[in-house]
């Protein structure tokens, strides 16, 4: 049996989310559930990338236009952003 991750979304990007269309939102938990419930790390996934230069580790999780840039702590994933792909470079300047 694999190991299930608790997956925690912070403030801002459950507020992200819901500005979201329905189909996008909907696509992005469904992406969310299925990788990083079950295995967060890169593991041969094209569509998970760890990020290099960040202590603690940061992962993005690509999903259509959109990325899920997380953190993992023991057995839980924090996602910290959601951003459209065209916004990306801004946030991770931001939290370098």
């Amino acid at each position: 049996m694999q190991k299930k991750f608790k997956v925690i979304f912070s403030p801002p990007v459950l507020r992200a989310i819901q500005q979201l269309a329905a189909d996008t939102a909907l696509q992005l938990a469904k992406d969310i559930k299925s990788y990083l419930e079950t295995s967060p790390l890169p593991i041969g996934k094209r569509r998970i990338k760890k990020l290099t230069g960040y202590i603690p580790p940061l992962y993005r999780l690509r999903s259509g236009d959109f990325r899920a840039y997380y953190r993992i702590l023991s057995d839980s994933v924090v996602i910290l952003a959601i951003t459209h792909k065209k916004e990306s470079e801004k946030f991770l300047k931001r939290i370098k």
